[in-house]
């Protein structure tokens, strides 16, 4: 909005509502693929490291890149069309697209490169840095 000179509005606030309801339903599918992910390797038995970790959640992440790239790129292609208008209203959806088309592209790298990154120092903390194949006294991993 700062590059495009638009003020902070009505319009552009609809526009960052509209924005954050698409990244939470796309943010969510990412943790439920991370955790699908780390379940299914834990299962398996393949968490024996955290290099192990480190592999099941980029194996979860990378099933979300062609999902969340088609949802961008839908989303971007019935926004520009909106953003190179110039008909009557056109300065009204401007200032509701605008926030949409700049907050999907990081949206796009944040659910990518920064969810799972947190998500990795989640698990590691409740794992904690010994190894996971020595069980505590309960005989659980936790």
């Amino acid at each position: 909005m700062y590059a495009l000179g638009y003020n902070v509005s009505i319009a552009a606030w609809v526009g960052m509502i509209a924005l954050m309801g698409l990244d939470a339903e796309t943010g969510v599918f990412m943790l439920l693929f991370l955790d699908l992910s780390h379940d299914e390797a834990k299962r398996e038995g393949r968490l024996r490291s955290l290099a192990d970790l480190d592999e099941a959640i980029i194996h979860g992440a990378v099933k979300r890149v062609r999902p969340k790239l088609m949802t961008v790129a839908a989303a971007m292609m019935g926004l520009m069309p909106i953003m190179w208008s110039m008909g009557t209203g056109a300065d009204v959806m401007k200032r509701v697209a605008a926030p949409m088309v700049g907050g999907l592209v990081t949206s796009f790298l944040m659910e990518l490169l920064v969810y799972p990154a947190i998500y990795l120092l989640w698990k590691r903390r409740e794992i904690g840095t010994r190894d996971l194949t020595q069980p505590n006294q309960g005989g659980s991993y936790a």
